[in-house]
C-alpha cells in the first residue's frame, strides 16, 4: 500500500484529506472557543477582586479616619471633663523637689492594723523560751 494514497482515497466523494483537515479546523475552533470563554471567565474574577481590594482600601481609610477622630486630645478633654469631672492640670499643683518626701508620706499605705487582745476564755498565752 502506497503511503501518499491518502491524499488520493476518496469516501463517499470526499477525500480523506479533506475530511481530516475539516475535522482539525472544529477542534481548533471549539478549543480557541474553550480557552476565550475561560480567560474571559478569569479576567472576570480579577475584576470582582480588584473591587474588593478597592472596597477594603475604602474601609481602611474610613477606619483610619475614625480612629483620627477617637484620638484626638480635644475631644479626649471634653469627654474626661464632662463624664469624669477632670480638669487640666494647673500651674498651682506643681512642687518643688524639696516637697516631694512630704507627698510621697501623704501617699503611703496606711500601717497593718495592730494585733488583737487574747481570748477571753482565761487561757494562759504560750509562753515562748
Amino acid at each position: 500500500m502506497n503511503p501518499l494514497a491518502v491524499f488520493t482515497r476518496r469516501v463517499r466523494g470526499f477525500r480523506v484529506i479533506d475530511i481530516i483537515a475539516v475535522m482539525v479546523i472544529i477542534v481548533t475552533a471549539l478549543a480557541s472557543y474553550a480557552f476565550k470563554t475561560s480567560a474571559g471567565a478569569e479576567d472576570a474574577d480579577a475584576s470582582n477582586i480588584e473591587a474588593q481590594i478597592q472596597d477594603e482600601q475604602k474601609r481602611i481609610r474610613l477606619l483610619n479616619a475614625e480612629m483620627a477622630h477617637l484620638d484626638d486630645p480635644a475631644r479626649i478633654e471634653t469627654l474626661s471633663t464632662q463624664y469624669l469631672g477632670l480638669a487640666p492640670i494647673s500651674a498651682k499643683q506643681e512642687i518643688v523637689l524639696a516637697s516631694l518626701p512630704h507627698v510621697a508620706g501623704a501617699l503611703a499605705p496606711p500601717p497593718p492594723p495592730l494585733p488583737t487582745a487574747p481570748s477571753p476564755d482565761n487561757s494562759p498565752a504560750p509562753v515562748k523560751p
